[in-house]
């Protein structure tokens, strides 16, 4: 079944070129109709108008003013394309009551750790300052708790010896463009479902 995805985006949007380019090559099974930032100025714009995509970019004025508005506005656009699923692709805003409730379970974010570790903005900085050996990427249902919602899949990353911030930064986008689109085709093909006590199960191939 091919999917509609609307993407929520912030920055470079290199995790939606990542799902644009699966989308190409025939191993996703979906379309993205629209693609939303949190800043006029990201460059993952571009990338979309570059693919055909139509966007759609708020202001930080908005989102300061009235964050519940913001999700409103958004919340309605994506309904207006008739999205299937929400996907926060490097989207550094909380997702509230408008979108939460328009899409229950259908919400999907990025995290660039092994949740329950190391949530919120600034996850690889912290991973790499505890000095963990082993980190990693989280894909995951967003509700109304930041960076607590089911789990879908994880993939870990190991930190190697003498491995700068940078450079695990670098090998976790690069899990990151691998898992995300993985995933999502496996929502996709119907398999992901969340149970009455909020785990997530994968039926099989």
């Amino acid at each position: 079944m091919t999917i509609k995805l609307g993407v929520l985006i912030s920055g470079s949007g290199t995790n939606l070129q990542a799902i644009i380019d699966r989308i190409a090559d025939g191993t996703l099974d979906a379309s993205i109709p629209i693609v939303i930032s949190s800043r006029e100025a990201a460059y993952g714009l571009k990338r979309a108008a570059q693919a055909g995509i139509q966007t759609l970019s708020l202001t930080p004025a908005l989102y300061k003013q009235d964050p519940i508005a913001a999700d409103e506005v958004i919340a309605s656009e994506l309904l207006r394309h008739e999205v299937d699923y929400v996907v926060m692709a490097g989207y550094m805003r909380m997702v509230r009551e408008p979108l939460l409730t328009a899409f229950p379970d259908r919400i999907i974010n990025l995290h660039p750790a092994l949740l329950p570790s190391f949530k919120g903005g600034h996850a690889i900085q912290d991973a790499f300052e505890r000095g963990v050996k082993i980190t990693g990427v989280t894909v995951h249902f967003a509700n109304a708790d930041y960076d607590c919602g089911p789990i879908i899949a994880q993939r870990p990353v190991v930190v190697e010896e003498g491995m700068t911030v940078d450079e695990l930064e670098a090998r976790i986008h690069e899990v990151e463009h691998e898992l995300y689109p993985a995933t999502l085709q496996l929502v996709a093909e119907g398999r992901v479902h969340v149970t009455e006590d909020r785990k997530v199960v994968i039926d099989p191939a």
